[in-house]
């Protein structure tokens, strides 16, 4: 019986998947099975999996048409549930690879505390193995939220985490995304485990693909992940959870501006011209829905008030002038 289910989605990377598999098959923790998805690539990626799996009875291959990440890591949670008895899963992108003590590290982190997800780091790289201190990879023991709220990019990410399989026993991907699937997911994964336990240590080799989605262009799918903004408010307003709710609303303030920025930079076509016009009314209407939900700190966000509803943020400086003169006077 394996003890992990090591997940990856495949597509057009056959440059990089035998680094990928060696990495995995390179473990010194042996005891897991290799999912492998092809989503339809275009290369040589499906019969160089199907190479490996001739090779290693613990390495499965399915092929399907391009579905994007969504539908394909989905595939692999579902195979994982019905073909192994695995009690782990771990997601790993077939351009990156693993330090060789990474499962076990993160296996025996996950028993030695008693938790269901163990996260490590991460480091981007063209190609250099990612340098691990020995003092890096103690455990550190979190409370899952206050990590999620502290290191939110590794936090979010599905890849650096060892979960316990229940912990996906009836969350999948969002199917129709094709980008920041991540964003629709992993938060909900984490809620499920009060705590966690953390390995500083870079065990992961994320690399820099010119050619992966987050080299992308800037276009106006790239909107997509406010969806998944309103999706979190909404989870943690259920959870009775303002403290949340304030960090997503900020994040999703934030990415809205990245975007605003961004667009103004493409190149200027109707769609984009529509986008822009989409982003400005999204700000005003999130900064109108955060001060009323007690989100906005005036002076700290003064700048960003008075770019939207200069008129009313005048006013209200006025307004909170005249008060402090009265106090001082």
């Amino acid at each position: 019986m394996a003890q992990i289910s090591v997940m990856m989605a495949a597509y057009n990377t056959e440059a990089y998947i035998r680094r990928a598999l060696d990495s995995i098959l390179s473990q010194t923790f042996q005891d897991f099975d290799v999912i492998v998805v092809d989503d339809g690539s275009q290369d040589a990626t499906g019969a160089i999996a199907e190479a490996y799996a001739q090779r290693d009875d613990r390495i499965h291959v399915l092929h399907q048409e391009n579905a994007g990440t969504c539908i394909t890591r989905n595939v692999c949670l579902d195979w994982t549930s019905q073909n192994s008895d695995s009690q782990w899963v771990i997601f790993v992108d077939s351009d990156d690879w693993l330090h060789p003590e990474m499962l076990e590290r993160m296996w025996k982190a996950a028993q030695d505390f008693s938790v269901g997800i163990c996260v490590c780091g991460y480091q981007e790289t063209t190609g250099d193995d990612p340098v691990v201190r020995a003092e890096d990879c103690r455990p550190q023991t979190w409370k899952t939220m206050d990590f999620y709220q502290k290191n939110y990019v590794n936090a979010i990410m599905a890849c650096c985490k060892l979960y316990r399989k229940s912990c996906y026993a009836d969350i999948r991907h969002p199917e129709g995304r094709f980008h920041f699937d991540d964003e629709f997911v992993t938060y909900r994964v984490l809620y499920r485990e009060e705590n966690m336990v953390f390995l500083p240590a870079p065990l992961y080799a994320y690399y820099v693909n010119d050619n992966g989605l987050t080299k992308q262009v800037w276009n106006p799918s790239f909107l997509d992940a406010w969806v998944a903004y309103e999706e979190q408010i909404a989870f943690f307003k259920e959870k009775n959870r303002p403290e949340l709710v304030k960090f997503r609303y900020r994040g999703y303030l934030e990415n809205a501006m990245v975007n605003l920025r961004e667009a103004m930079s493409a190149q200027e076509t109707t769609e984009i011209v529509e986008a822009r016009k989409r982003i400005v009314k999204t700000i005003r209407r999130l900064l109108w829905r955060m001060w009323h939900e007690g989100c906005i700190d005036f002076w700290i966000d003064y700048d960003i008030l008075y770019r939207f509803y200069p008129t009313l943020t005048r006013i209200y400086r006025f307004w909170l002038d005249r008060i402090r003169r009265g106090e001082n006077a």
